[in-house]
């Protein structure tokens, strides 16, 4: 049934939905991998699609938007009112990590934040760590393997700062091991853990905070096979 935030109707969306965070990613890797893909959701121009693989199995891919605040909607929305059963994000992040260079690829076992998403819980004065879905991390890493792509796995920061007064914090988290920063796996995987459901975060890294260099918001929007083709792989595991 239709939400204020999608107009798709039950059952338009299949059991997994990769999901970048560009809509105009979300078209491409529709057209792109994706045979006789369908659109299924057009509410604020954040365009959902469902079809099928290469292999046959249906999948849907759909935009999140910017932010811990955007994708916890269309999450929350995707695992209660459409029951998706996994959501994998794909998206792009700066590194902090030396290893880490331009184009590699991250799978987010754990992310940390700065923001205040946990407060709504009242863990008096806990700390909610959020973590992927083993069976999905696991699942990426060997498809990775398989096809011969090398990734990093760890820890990533969720962020709400695009741009952040503080010029020199990245330095604090990465002496704690923050391989990477993003802006959305941190609410991703608590809405996952709340619904007993299934996410993963799967990083491009598109700029860096240790070298020079950056991908061209092309390269962003199109540059990124490998790391949907391990995402494909990994979602057939569960449709």
């Amino acid at each position: 049934m239709p939400t204020p935030h999608n107009n798709a109707p039950t059952g338009a969306f299949a059991k997994v939905v990769l999901m970048p965070g560009d809509p105009l990613r979300a078209k491409w890797i529709a057209e792109t991998f994706l045979v006789n893909a369908e659109l299924v959701n057009t509410v604020r121009g954040i365009n959902g699609y469902t079809g099928y693989t290469k292999n046959g199995k249906r999948i849907s891919v759909m935009a999140s938007g910017m932010g811990m605040a955007s994708i916890g909607i269309y999450s929350h929305e995707l695992f209660n009112v459409y029951d998706v059963d996994a959501i994998i994000r794909i998206g792009t992040s700066g590194s902090y990590d030396k290893d880490v260079k331009l184009g590699d690829i991250v799978l987010a076992q754990a992310s940390s934040t700065e923001s205040n998403w946990s407060a709504q819980f009242n863990l008096n004065g806990g700390t909610l760590s959020a973590v992927a879905d083993f069976d999905l991390l696991y699942a990426a890493f060997e498809e990775a393997k398989r096809k011969g792509i090398k990734v990093h796995a760890g820890n990533v920061l969720a962020t709400d700062h695009f741009y952040n007064f503080d010029k020199e914090v990245w330095k604090r988290w990465a002496a704690v091991g923050i391989k990477a920063v993003e802006m959305e796996a941190y609410s991703l995987y608590v809405n996952a853990a709340l619904q007993k459901k299934r996410a993963l975060c799967m990083l491009t890294i598109s700029d860096s905070f240790v070298q020079s260099g950056e991908l061209t918001p092309e390269q962003r929007q199109t540059g990124l096979s490998d790391m949907i083709e391990i995402a494909i792989g990994a979602a057939e595991r569960f449709c």
